[in-house]
């Protein structure tokens, strides 16, 4: 799964050398008016903009003294680090962060009568297997996290594929539909993987007689 962040406000030096560097270690650059998985500020005063929203590393000045960390922290930042620092600690700090933030993923996933075994890789409907491909597992997956939630298709294809930018694709929906029919099969009367026309995909959507 990728991970998004947010530069908000870096210093420009900085802010290139990371937008050159932190893509090729997983990381996706993301607007100010999304949802980031982490945001790099480049001001104290920006932590408590983010803080409901997203973990905070303070990227600092480099005069700066224990004060300014203290304050930093007081604020509500998650980590601070001030130049010259070096990448890989950086990155580092980053994951430990978003590790701490991450909630431990559940052994098992149960949305009935659905019941997905991530150790495993078991997925069964009704107690019967279903074999599912990589991709279509990491699919299901994704939406089993949230049954009720629409994902939208930029979101799947970035969760699920890896893809930054979603341009015009029918990978979604070829996945969707073959996955959507295993499903069905085993439990005709439950709107699996349903389809929220012009949005995205849901798992577990309204009955069809509803």
């Amino acid at each position: 799964m990728t991970t998004s962040l947010l530069l908000a406000d870096a210093e420009p030096g900085t802010r290139g050398y990371l937008e050159r560097h932190l893509p090729g270690d997983g990381f996706e650059l993301v607007q100010s008016d999304g949802r980031p998985d982490l945001v790099l500020a480049g001001r104290v005063d920006l932590v408590e903009r983010w803080l409901d929203r997203a973990p905070v590393i303070v990227l600092g000045h480099a005069e700066s003294d224990v004060v300014d960390r203290v304050h930093a922290f007081r604020q509500g930042c998650d980590d601070y680090l001030a130049p010259p620092f070096d990448y890989q600690e950086l990155v580092e700090r980053i994951r430990a962060v978003l590790r701490r933030a991450r909630p431990v993923p559940p052994a098992v996933v149960e949305v009935p009568p659905l019941r997905i075994d991530i150790a495993t890789r078991d997925v069964r409907v009704a107690g019967s297997r279903v074999q599912l491909p990589h991709k279509e597992y990491e699919l299901l997956l994704r939406l089993a996290s949230e049954p009720q939630r629409v994902f939208t298709k930029a979101e799947l294809l970035r969760d699920v594929w890896g893809y930054s930018v979603a341009g015009r694709t029918r990978t979604v929906d070829s996945h969707a539909s073959r996955l959507r029919r295993k499903l069905r099969e085993l439990a005709p009367s439950v709107a699996f993987v349903d389809n929220e026309w012009g949005v995205g995909y849901r798992l577990l959507g309204p009955l069809p007689n509803e």
